[in-house]
């Protein structure tokens, strides 16, 4: 791709500017924008540029194509996952979350399509979300055979133990409107319409008053980092026991071999 001053910038998440919101898209629509360790690492760099950027007053975190935001991790990437990678893998998925939660200009995450698994955590720690009627949302990751932890840390932040525990257990994907209805999505539009707002309510954040956004942001920063170690280890353990049975292998080989039927 393109060289962006002296730093190679990958393609895999396109950087645009509206105005003084600096919109990121995850940019492998073919995978439904799914999570590689190329794309974890490029949208890390891209979020702490945007942060550092004295021009850039807020992020608008979105996807291209018009299928998915991000379908979840890459199942072809994580199907050869050895045991002993299990914790770099999953650290360096888990350093979106970190890294969108220690930026300190608003992010919000503007969901244009499915954002599941790791693409609705995503959405979880931005500062706020914004999707449209066909989104579709949710934790699918046990019906892949991976563990349910990290997602179901960022979900107690946001709903009750009953509503954590269906999605969670069942994998199952919410409509847009009924992630409304949960006040998960704060504001629902139609397509035409969804970065629009996105940039209008990113914009709306960054008139706050400086300390105290700053302040009132890192506070929500602390309450939502304070259980992130913990549901780590938890997720590392769970996976690599996962992946020594080879669970999530054979389920992935199952969905690639129907998907080539």
């Amino acid at each position: 791709g393109p060289e962006r001053g002296n730093r190679k910038m990958s393609d895999v998440v396109t950087v645009e500017r509206a105005g003084a919101i600096a919109v990121l898209r995850l940019n492998r629509p073919d995978a439904l924008n799914a999570v590689s360790l190329e794309l974890a690492r490029s949208l890390a760099e891209n979020l702490l540029a945007a942060d550092n950027d004295a021009d850039v007053e807020a992020i608008v975190l979105s996807a291209t194509g018009e299928r998915a935001f991000c379908a979840g991790v890459d199942l072809r990437e994580a199907r050869e996952i050895e045991v002993s990678e299990v914790e770099h893998w999953f650290g360096t998925v888990c350093n979106i979350y970190r890294t969108i939660l220690q930026t300190e200009k608003p992010v919000v995450a503007a969901i244009n399509g499915i954002a599941a698994g790791a693409g609705f955590q995503m959405a979880l720690v931005s500062d706020l979300r914004i999707a449209h009627e066909g989104a579709r949302l949710g934790q699918p990751e046990i019906n892949a055979g991976i563990p349910s932890i990290m997602g179901s840390y960022w979900m107690s932040l946001h709903l009750g133990w009953s509503m954590n525990q269906e999605l969670s257990f069942t994998g199952r994907l919410m409509t847009a409107a009924e992630a409304r209805e949960l006040r998960l999505i704060n504001h629902l539009v139609a397509p035409d319409q969804l970065i629009a707002k996105a940039c209008e309510v990113a914009e709306e954040l960054a008139q706050k008053p400086a300390t105290a956004w700053v302040r009132t942001k890192a506070r929500f920063r602390e309450i939502a980092m304070a259980g992130f170690e913990e549901a780590f280890r938890a997720g590392v353990l769970g996976q690599q026991e996962a992946f020594a049975r080879g669970e999530p292998q054979a389920v992935i080989d199952a969905f690639l071999a129907s998907r080539k039927g």
